[in-house]
């Protein structure tokens, strides 16, 4: 909304000298006027090129068979586990906190939040049958983490994630902004969207971000491959 200032000065014809100072008055009143007006135009504009900055995943609703969606439903999505990491032992598990953790300090400082978010993750990629490390990789693109991130269309979440998803696939007291719940609807529709497409991860990322008719998808599974390979991949011992 752009707010318009109107700016008249009624001055007495029988006295200039009045006239001329209210003049003045009125001449740095406007100024002062132009100089907060435009401040608010930054900020406005600076607060959109920030929001644009989350690249969504702007993925579309599609007609769900019965089947398809009582088995998303039931499960994946409604599940009271608490997560923890899955490793064949503790060295293994500790090895990748310890490495990701490390990682992560680029985009959260707190070591409990990331230890805790990296949990989430590693559990409800590992189990959607998910490669963790793509996981952060979308996650990294999508929101850097920003746990209430929102898109130009809605989506919500680390992972951007569609609020139809919930209606389709949930259940309405879910909350996508909620990591655990994020970071699950975010595997399974990943992991759906890979059945879908036969494996073919390329295709699987650009069904995610909405972009699998755009002229080479938009771009979009090659960036997200490109920050797996420039901050997560991770060759265990």
């Amino acid at each position: 909304t752009i707010e318009l200032v109107y700016i008249s000065s009624f001055a007495s014809a029988r006295d200039f000298t009045m006239e001329s100072e209210n003049e003045k008055k009125i001449d740095r009143g406007a100024v002062e006027m132009v100089k907060y007006y435009m401040k608010k135009l930054i900020a406005v504009t600076i607060l959109t090129l920030v929001c644009a900055n989350v690249i969504a995943g702007n993925q579309i609703k599609e007609q769900l068979s019965t089947t398809i969606q009582a088995g998303l439903h039931s499960s994946t999505i409604i599940s009271p586990i608490k997560p923890h990491m899955v490793f064949a032992n503790k060295d293994d598990a500790n090895l990748w906190i310890t490495d990701m953790s490390n990682r992560l300090k680029k985009w959260i400082a707190d070591k409990f939040l990331r230890n805790r978010y990296l949990i989430i993750i590693q559990y409800e990629a590992t189990r959607a049958g998910l490669d963790p490390q793509l996981i952060l990789s979308i996650i990294t693109f999508e929101s850097k983490f920003n746990k209430y991130a929102i898109g130009s269309s809605g989506e919500r979440g680390m992972m951007q994630v569609m609020p139809f998803w919930v209606e389709q696939i949930g259940t309405p007291k879910q909350d996508l902004f909620d990591v655990q719940t994020n970071v699950r609807y975010g595997c399974t529709i990943i992991r759906y969207y890979l059945q879908k497409e036969n494996g073919n991860l390329i295709r699987a990322l650009a069904r995610y971000n909405g972009a699998l008719k755009l002229p080479n998808y938009a771009g979009y599974p090659y960036r997200v491959l490109d920050t797996y390979n420039k901050y997560w991949v991770f060759k265990s011992t």
